[in-house]
């Protein structure tokens, strides 16, 4: 399984994102919502959990989305 956290997905931004973890609330929420979004795709995707193409379609695109304004955030 590829990894999708954000350390992963923004390395470049690595030490900015425990920076706004701490100094941001916003961020901090968006953070935390990509984590458990990312979490629940991960346990679907190995076999955890059991739910329809159409769930794991809508949670990936929610990660996206949750990605999106992410890295907004982070290359202001």
């Amino acid at each position: 399984m590829e990894k999708h956290d954000l350390h992963h997905e923004f390395p470049e931004f690595d030490a900015k994102i425990s920076e706004l973890k701490v100094a941001d609330a916003h961020f901090k929420k968006l953070s935390d919502q990509y984590d458990e979004v990312n979490h629940s795709i991960h346990r679907i995707e190995s076999g955890v959990e059991n739910h329809a193409d159409e769930v794991l379609t809508e949670l990936r695109k929610k990660r996206l989305h949750l990605k999106d304004d992410i890295y907004a955030l982070l290359s202001k």
